[in-house]
């Protein structure tokens, strides 16, 4: 295990040595537990059922039950004490990858995700509990042989240390086989992560051999990999043998040896009870347990920890909280000499698969600071894609992307640059909690309320109780958790913001609330996924994505110059629906009837007028060119 990952566990465990201090308390009850296994039927023998003293014998084994159930009470606390050290170290792991995922764009992110911190989780737990066990088992059994007679440490002793120590030279082994094969099983990942989507395109090229070629060279070493995980496991077996099993054998052989040198017969039986029902189970656990579980720790932690040096926790779809002396300047207002665009995008071309067709290609695109963009165009033409690509959640397959002057992906353009997407994610904590999560410390509640008054938010926050109310996400709207990423957004340090349709289930007032809200930050940069024309109509200028080529200009050039645009904005535009109502009331004063009575040529049921009052026709000149016949 390297030295960062033992003095970041040495932090953890300080952190919480309450925990650690009541575990150690209630692991004593199962030393007690295991002395007694041993020496309690020993006595028994000896003192009571040998020597004709079967009430001796029976309250001897009556204290045996006792330390049983002692022990079983004080193993149901450990379990609570432990999943008080697993589970924290598992929120941080997560939150850890996530914010790494997000960051870097990191393609190990999913293995990360799904597999590895439960690993850690799980492994963890498990190495808690079969070392623990296994230290405070052992010193109850050695003192229960010491106590016995100190014979019996010379043959249970020996091979006991030997097995532990050649269990501890696999360790090292063990653990870079185990990194080995994590490191394969996230190569396979990362593959079928890019093959599955794109395997209607694999079968419409013609591409199946050489893709399944691919694929069973990346599965043919994670196989490699798990046979020599496999290999060196069975040393393990070797291990439990010699610590194990061997002293049973030997005590069984040196039995006449030990008896003749004054060792009792209960002795001998408390001693063959200490190894079977002990030691034995103990060290079984510490090496099936410890072996498996300690070398995925080791390396699970070192692999989710190698990114980054801190546990600050981050979101899946936004950059993390950065430490004060790395936060970008965003928040300032920026020369427009000396600052870089706040978003440059050379020569990009993506594709979703090798033979698919790109969705972007051969994309430049320049924006200042404090520019203020609108995307459009049809649906499923890449418009989400291209915010993805610049927040570094899509890694190009050429080109160039840069934020603030910082290249995509890398972490200080992450935190140059915020995506608010569609399904916008809020977590069960307060309000304070969910709208600051982007800053390292404590948002004041002045500059909260200002926030959330800016975006729109103020009369949700009135309605949810204030910055300290806890927030339940599935009691929220649709609309409403889109209010509160806005507002975390909003107030976060990254001068780029990335709306990817983040208003759609905003009323039109409130969106451009919030859109006019980014776009009067101080430095910063706005680009809209838009889905009402409001929005290109609110934007210095807007793009439209077309498939085979793009156009961009403001509202105004781009009526003229683009069909698509006009197009997109004639079907933006509602078209208001013809009012239809009689020219005249009703039994009118004029003497014209609305509704035909019987007799009257029509169609039986209503008679408009369509020319002003005096001016009506005869039934014979109404516009059909004829006269009416009664309709059946």
């Amino acid at each position: 295990m390297s030295a960062g990952i033992r003095s970041r566990g040495a932090r953890f465990l300080r952190a919480r040595w309450p925990v650690v201090v009541r575990l150690a308390c209630w692991s004593v009850l199962e030393t007690g537990q295991t002395f007694l296994t041993g020496y309690a039927p020993a006595r028994a023998l000896d003192e009571g059922f040998l020597a004709g003293r079967a009430g001796a014998g029976l309250a001897w084994l009556g204290v045996a039950g006792i330390g049983v159930v002692l022990g079983a009470y004080g193993t149901a606390r450990v379990y609570a004490a432990v999943a008080a050290l697993v589970e924290p170290l598992r929120d941080r792991l997560v939150q850890g990858v996530v914010r790494r995922g997000v960051r870097e764009a990191d393609r190990g992110a999913l293995s990360g995700l799904t597999q590895q911190v439960e690993i850690a989780r799980d492994t963890f737990a498990g190495l808690v509990m079969v070392s623990r066990s296994f230290v405070f088992t052992a010193a109850g059994a050695l003192v229960g042989l010491f106590s016995l007679a100190p014979l019996l440490l010379l043959v249970v002793g020996p091979p006991l240390v030997a097995g532990v120590a050649l269990f501890a030279a696999t360790l090292r082994p063990l653990a870079r086989r185990q990194e080995a094969f994590l490191v394969a099983d996230e190569a396979l990942a990362d593959r079928l992560g890019t093959v599955c989507p794109g395997l209607r395109d694999v079968t419409a090229t013609g591409a199946e051999e050489q893709i399944a070629a691919d694929t069973g060279r990346l599965v043919d070493a994670e196989f490699g990999a798990a046979r020599s995980l496999a290999r060196w496991s069975v040393l393990r077996v070797a291990s439990l043998a010699v610590g194990g099993q061997l002293p049973l054998v030997l005590l069984l052989a040196a039995a006449p040896w030990l008896l003749a040198r004054g060792v009792t017969t209960g002795a001998l039986v408390g001693a063959l009870a200490y190894v079977t029902q002990s030691l034995l189970p103990a060290l079984h656990n510490l090496v099936h347990g410890l072996g498996t579980s300690g070398s995925r720790l080791t390396v699970v932690l070192r692999r989710l920890t190698s990114a980054g040096t801190d546990d600050t926790p981050g979101e899946a779809t936004s950059p993390e909280r950065e430490p004060a002396a790395r936060r970008p300047e965003g928040a300032a207002p920026q020369t427009a000499t000396a600052a870089p665009p706040a978003l440059s995008l050379s020569g990009v071309t993506f594709a979703y698969g090798p033979a698919s067709a790109p969705v972007v290609e051969e994309f430049d695109l320049v924006l200042p600071p404090g520019s203020h963009l609108a995307v459009v165009g049809p649906s499923g033409i890449g418009k989400s894609t291209l915010t993805a690509l610049v927040a570094g959640l899509l890694r190009p397959a050429k080109g160039r992307i840069e934020v603030c002057g910082e290249p995509v992906p890398s972490p200080a353009a992450a935190a140059r640059r915020v995506l608010i997407p569609q399904e916008a994610y809020v977590f069960t904590g307060t309000v304070a909690d969910n709208l600051g999560h982007f800053r390292a410390d404590p948002v004041p509640e002045a500059e909260l309320l200002a926030a959330a008054e800016a975006v729109g938010m103020g009369p949700l926050l009135e309605r949810l109780g204030g910055p300290d109310a806890v927030v339940d996400p599935a009691a929220l709207s649709a609309g409403e958790r889109q209010l509160v990423a806005l507002t975390r957004a909003y107030l976060s340090y990254a001068p780029l913001a990335l709306l990817d349709e983040a208003t759609c289930h905003l009323d039109p007032r409130t969106e451009e609330r919030a859109e006019r809200a980014f776009a009067a930050r101080p430095g910063g940069t706005l680009v809209v996924v838009a889905h009402r024309i409001s929005s290109a109509r609110r934007a210095d200028r807007v793009l439209v994505m077309d498939g085979t080529g793009t156009a961009c200009g403001t509202h105004g050039e781009l009526l003229d110059v683009s069909p698509l645009y006009r197009d997109l904005v004639g079907s933006w535009t509602p078209v208001p629906a013809p009012r239809s109502e009689p020219a005249l009331a009703l039994r009118d004063a004029d003497g014209v009837d609305a509704v035909a009575r019987p007799g009257l040529t029509g169609d039986g049921r209503h008679v408009v007028a369509h020319r002003p009052v005096g001016q009506v026709q005869a039934s014979g000149d109404l516009g059909d060119g004829g006269s009416f016949r009664r309709q059946g």
